[in-house]
Parts: structure tokens; sequence; C-alpha cells
């Protein structure tokens, strides 16, 4: 089996599977370290077959066909809510009509007022006292029109704002609708595609393995699981405060009687917010501490070895210093680390061993931490795992045919699984809204 095989496993495990999803879901809870293997791992140990990432592939078109039909009617309900015809448009329509028409019968009444007081300020001296009591009665009747005439113009005033306030919030919700399902529709697009290539590239490999059989039978030897080569981080806390910087350092030791001529340190964060849905790693930059000719820290791009030992003998372990920096965008939720290793002699033999995962807190910034204990590490294996036949997998490597090609499987099948994510969480707000 190539990476290939591996990273279709992924995917297929994460249309099909969600408690593998790396998200702080219940079922990311129960995803605890104690297992010796992380969910890519474990999806990686369970080879599926081409029926099985066909189905995946069903599933990723349903979610996604779902996706655009929700994305449809979403389109549909907004047009409408911005229409003349909806019920929040009549009925803010209707409130404004009436305001108007309130506000035409308070001039009126005032303009009547007017006309009434000057009527009586231009009464003779000589009028009679009938004419004067009817006149200072007309302004009376008067006064009272103009005040009923204000408190409904009031009323009315402010029933117009509530219903075109009503309105208003309504077509901003649904274009907000309109927006994410624009966003889920995406999500399950990439998820579909994962899924499609995942089967494809398991179809053509099939097919080159058919030829391989045809072939003369040579075969390069494998990488192989070795437990005897543990990875263990110091210093990695519990609780990591957003808008922070932290330290510290992966122990690799070589509890083999064996030298390896190159050991690869591997490590990789992965974090969601409180939701548990959405993905934050892009706020997680991690370096390690170069020691060449020029000390500096250096980048570990995604997917790929925090720097090399060379060699590492025998009984013997290295330190290598890393530092975490957190964005201060980066909301609050939860995370894990994978810690693992691989290793590489000159004769071409490799191998590695499994992930350890970290669980840890991510605050939001400004936050005051209080005393933070260190992570938890999982537990690994306790038996050695047998030696990776051709064609199969295990531990953080696979058998790929040649060193240069050893596979830093932990983010690329981190990738599938969010691309896989998209399919999941589609179908989980399409369920949660019928049951509204």
């Amino acid at each position: 089996m190539n990476i290939r095989r591996m990273l279709a496993t992924a995917v297929v495990t994460a249309v099909t599977t969600p408690a593998v999803l790396l998200t702080v879901t219940p079922a990311f809870a129960d995803t605890k370290p104690g297992t010796g293997q992380s969910a890519a791992q474990k999806a990686a140990a369970e080879k599926p077959t081409i029926e099985e990432l066909e189905r995946a592939a069903e599933a990723a078109q349903k979610a996604y066909d779902a996706a655009v039909e929700t994305q449809k009617e979403a389109e549909e309900a907004k047009e409408f809510a911005f229409s003349d015809q909806a019920p929040h448009a009549l009925e803010a329509k209707e409130a404004a009509d009436d305001a108007a028409a309130a506000k035409v019968a308070k001039e009126g009444a005032d303009m009547a007022l007017a006309e009434a007081r000057a009527d009586l300020d231009a009464l003779p001296e000589n009028a009679s006292e009938e004419e004067k009591a009817a006149a200072r009665q007309k302004v009376t009747d008067a006064e009272a029109a103009a005040e009923a005439a204000a408190t409904t113009l009031a009323a009315a005033d402010e029933k117009a704002k509530k219903t075109a306030d009503a309105a208003d919030e309504a077509r901003e919700a649904a274009g907000q609708a309109v927006a994410e399902a624009e966003k889920a529709t995406a999500a399950a697009l990439k998820a579909k595609e994962a899924a499609d290539k995942a089967l494809a590239d398991a179809k053509a490999e099939e097919d080159e393995d058919d030829g391989d059989e045809d072939g003369d039978g040579d075969e390069e030897p494998a990488c192989v699981p070795e437990n005897k080569l543990t990875t263990v981080a110091h210093g990695l806390p519990s609780k990591i405060v957003a808008g922070t910087t932290i330290d510290f350092s992966v122990r690799v030791t070589n509890g083999t009687d064996k030298t390896f001529d190159e050991v690869r340190p591997f490590a990789y964060f992965h974090a969601t917010d409180k939701s548990g849905y959405n993905v934050v790693d892009e706020y997680f930059d991690l370096q390690w501490w170069s020691t060449g000719s020029s000390p500096k820290w250096t980048d570990v791009v995604d997917g790929g070895y925090a720097g090399s030992i060379s060699p590492l003998k025998a009984g013997a372990h290295a330190d290598i210093k890393l530092r975490l920096t957190v964005d201060a965008k980066a909301p609050a939720g939860n995370g894990v680390a994978f810690v693992a290793g691989d290793y590489v002699n000159d004769d071409g033999t490799c191998g590695g061993n499994f992930f350890t995962e970290y669980d840890f807190d991510v605050l939001a910034a400004g936050t005051e931490p209080g005393k933070v204990d260190d992570a938890k590490p999982g537990k690994t294996s306790k038996t050695r795992p047998a030696a990776v036949p051709q064609g199969g997998t295990t531990g953080t490597l696979a058998n790929t045919g040649s060193a240069s090609a050893l596979p830093q499987l932990a983010a690329a099948a981190g990738t599938a699984l969010a691309l896989g994510a998209g399919a999941v969480l589609v179908v989980r707000r399409r369920k949660a809204d019928s049951t509204s």
C-alpha cells in the first residue's frame, strides 16, 4: 500500500464515520490518547476496499446534492424575503401607510386648532356672550382633537418603526442563511472531490498492483513500525492562551539495540473553536530550533518534520526544541498535538512509531489561565507491532518503496479529514434544520 491508499482511507473514514473527525465534539472527546494510534492511523489500519471507497464517494455526492438543494431553497427564501409580497414587507407597508395617514390627520387637527384660536382672538369687543362661549368651546374641542391626533401619530410611528426593523431583520436572516448555505455547499464540494479523488487513486493503485503482479516480482523493503523509538513532549501546557508563544521540547529516544542513521521528529497541531466544527489550525505557527552552523528558529511546514537527528545511537536520546505561537485572533476552543518520529537508514530501511496525542485547551486572548499543568501524553501500544508486509500500513509510515518517499501522513490525512468533515457537517445541519 502506498500513501494514496492511506489518504483514501482518511477520506472514506471522514465521510462515513464522524467519530474519527478531529473536532471537539463528543466524538472527539471519545478519541482520547491512550489507544496508541491517531484517528488517521486507525483509518489506515482498516484498509478500505474499493467498494468502501465507492460508498464514501456516494455518501459525499449525496451530501453535496443535499447542500446544493439547501442552498437553492435558501436563495429562493431570500428572494421572497426581499419581495414586496413577503408577510413582513406587507405588514411594514401597512404600518407605514397608517403612520402617514396619522401624520396627515395630526397636521389637519393642528390647523383646525390654529383657526379656532384665531377666530376667538378675532371676536369684536361687542360680541355677545353666546358668541364668545361658542368660540371658546371650538378652541377646546380643537385642542382635544389635536391631542388625540398626536397620540395616534406616536403609536403609528412606533409600530411603523418596529415592523420596518422586523422586515430588515427578516431580510438579513435570509441573506445570512444563503451565506451559510454557500459555505456548506463549498465544504461539501471539497469533500466530494476528495472522496472522488481517493476512489480514483485507489483504482489506479489497484491497476498498478495488478501490473506489478505480472512483473518480475521484485519488491523493495517496507517501512516498519518501531515502538521502541519513543517521542515524548515536555513542557507543553494543557492550556494555551491565544496571542502567546510557548517553548517546549520533544525528546526522541532510541530504545533499540541498533543505531538509526537519521531520525525525523514529527509534530502537528490541530484545533477547533468551542463548537467543534470550525477548524482553526491556521492560527498555529510551529517552529523548531536549528542547531546547525547558523542556529535559528525554523518554521515547521504543515505535514513536515521538525528537523532531524543524525545519527541516533542505540539507547541514546536527543531533545528537539520547539516553539508554538498562537495568533491572538484564535478563538477559544480545544486542540490536540500529534507527536511521532520516523527513521531512515543509509541502506534504505525505514520505520517509525505510533502517534502520541496531547489534548489541550485554547483560551481567548487576554485570559489569565492561572496554574497550568503540562498536557498529558497518550499511552502507546505495549506490544511491539509486527513488521509491515508489502501492501500494509501501520504507525506513521507507509510502504512507499524508498526512504525519500516517507510520507508525513498526519497532516495529509488531517487535511482529508477536514474536507470530509464538511460533508458530515452539511448533513448534520440539514438534520438539525429538519427537526427544528
